[in-house]
């Protein structure tokens, strides 16, 4: 008996079906809503379509939280293969250029030819890059058409334009009525533009850890801001915290639904969110990107949109860049994800959108500005660090008490001054 056990095992062993090999596996995490979610997983597939044996493996959720989780996997090693980052977190995760991995060493599989140098300048630290730009995106003016109309008037097209706005809304319309909404931040960024043409500066110098406006061009910003708000041509402050909020979005405001609110300084991939609760009736445009003479810069506020990067621990670089390649140069790819990530930065993935009229056509009015802009010259990358968590909650304060007339436009400035440097002084 034991002989013919003996005899029959091998044969037994060889009649076994091999063991199946386990996949090469690829983490991918992002953040997003609903529709990013489901066309990102459908590109995922169409990826392991073309690549028998890979999976990706989806890790994704809501913006809330997004960056907590992140920060504790980047601090641990744990993070996934590929990420999604806001181009502002360069400053937090790679300030030497070596967070993640430079993905110049693996060119041979990215087609780097479909971005613009400048693009790509924009994702390098210290020489290395750090990334592919997904998209870009510029703060531009998204006007009610159909408010204006019925105060009887143009929609701006110069500063002055717009400064006489607010008192034009309120005598022809009434009280409640304005020609801009946005939240603090939002106007200490039209603000903003206004001072860099003002005088050519940034409040961030783009490459060093210092303020690099002066003092007068500090107290200038501070007084632009306040106009804003003096003369109606934005919503004031407290007005907007009693509605829900000083940071309850536009879309949800009933102001903006109703069309009391006739206007946005918003991103351009916000549009369509902007558009999305409006009542019937009403008409939303682009707007002229507001200039003044003699301006040697625009001071618009531009940048990657979102970049994808690769962990510096992947243990599959080479796959993880075809992976990125895939998602951000493929026509495919493109046809698939469409713009839930705004307009490609990659030529024939955009160039593929917009002749199959995927673009929605307030969206590529935008994009048309904005690289209108960008080839004339007139767009300066801004410093990451102005998006520094800590600098954003200072310029908040600061602003928020100028809204109140907690602090004089001196004060104001000061701090601006002072406790900007101070801070910016402990982020190289």
């Amino acid at each position: 008996m034991q002989r013919r056990i003996f005899l029959l095992a091998p044969a037994a062993m060889a009649a076994r079906p091999a063991r199946a090999q386990a996949p090469t596996t690829l983490r991918f995490l992002w953040w997003g809503g609903s529709d990013r979610h489901a066309r990102t997983l459908k590109a995922i597939a169409a990826f392991e379509a073309r690549h028998p044996g890979v999976r990706v493996k989806a890790e994704y959720m809501g913006f809330n939280g997004y960056l907590e989780k992140l920060t504790m996997q980047m601090a641990s090693g744990t993070e996934a293969d590929v990420l999604q980052i806001n181009w502002a977190w360069l400053a937090m995760f790679s300030r030497q250029g070596t967070g993640f991995l430079d993905l110049q060493q693996q060119a041979g599989a990215i087609a780097l030819d479909q971005f613009s140098a400048a693009d790509l300048d924009s994702c390098r630290v210290n020489g290395r890059l750090n990334g592919l730009p997904v998209s870009y995106t510029a703060r531009l003016f998204l006007w009610n058409q159909s408010t204006f109309q019925r105060a009887g008037l143009a929609l701006p097209r110069s500063w002055d334009e717009l400064f006489a706005a607010g008192p034009a809304f309120k005598a022809r319309l009434g009280e409640g009525f304005y020609p801009l909404d946005g939240e603090p931040y939002d106007m200490l960024l039209l603000a903003h533009a206004h001072v860099m043409q003002q005088h050519g500066t940034p409040y961030v110098h783009p490459t060093e850890p210092r303020v690099a406006m002066s003092a007068a061009a500090l107290l200038d910003w501070v007084q632009t801001y306040r106009r804003l708000g003096d003369t109606g041509t934005c919503t004031p402050v407290p007005y907007r915290a009693s509605l829900g909020g000083v940071d309850k979005p536009t879309e949800q405001q009933q102001d903006w639904v109703a069309g009391r609110w006739a206007g946005n300084f918003t991103w351009d991939s916000a549009f369509r969110l902007r558009a999305s609760t409006l009542a019937k009736g009403q008409q939303l445009a682009l707007g002229e990107y507001l200039t003044l003479p003699g301006a040697q810069t625009s001071g618009l506020f531009a940048r990657p949109t979102l970049l994808f990067s690769v962990s510096r621990h992947t243990r599959q670089p080479e796959l993880a860049a075809r992976f990125l390649d895939f998602m951000t140069t493929d026509v495919d790819a493109a046809r698939i994800l469409g713009t839930t990530r705004a307009l490609p930065s990659a030529a024939r993935a955009r160039d593929a959108l917009e002749r199959e009229g995927q673009v929605p056509p307030l969206e590529l009015a935008a994009q048309r500005q904005i690289r209108q802009l960008r080839e004339a010259g007139r767009v300066q990358v801004p410093s990451p660090r102005f998006e520094d968590a800590r600098l954003r909650r200072l310029m908040r304060e600061v602003f928020e008490r100028i809204s109140y007339r907690k602090l004089t436009d001196q004060e104001a400035a000061r701090r601006l001054l002072d406790e900007g440097n101070a801070l910016l002084s402990r982020m190289t």
